[in-house]
């Protein structure tokens, strides 16, 4: 999957977490200080990608540095889909 529907899946995912439209967002929006998010949102926002983009995520697994900015989380989504492949 390319770089751009990963991105794509994201938006749509924080879209469904947030209940309001995401896009064309830059790649260094902060996650937590710019969306808002919470530890609550943030294991919605891995369920919805989970659906979104077909990754499986092990939470047991993940670094808060994987949701430092939208960029950081589209190379974790991009490095999981590359174990999967």
């Amino acid at each position: 999957m390319d770089q751009g529907k990963i991105i794509a899946g994201i938006e749509q995912a924080l879209s469904d977490v947030l209940q309001r439209p995401v896009s064309d967002m830059p790649s260094q929006t902060r996650l937590f200080e710019d969306l808002h998010l919470d530890s609550t949102s943030i294991l919605e926002l891995l369920m919805a990608l989970e659906d979104t983009v077909g990754i499986e995520v092990d939470p047991e697994n993940l670094e808060m540095s994987d949701f430092t900015s939208l960029e950081t989380l589209a190379s974790y989504v991009s490095a999981n889909l590359n174990d999967d492949a």
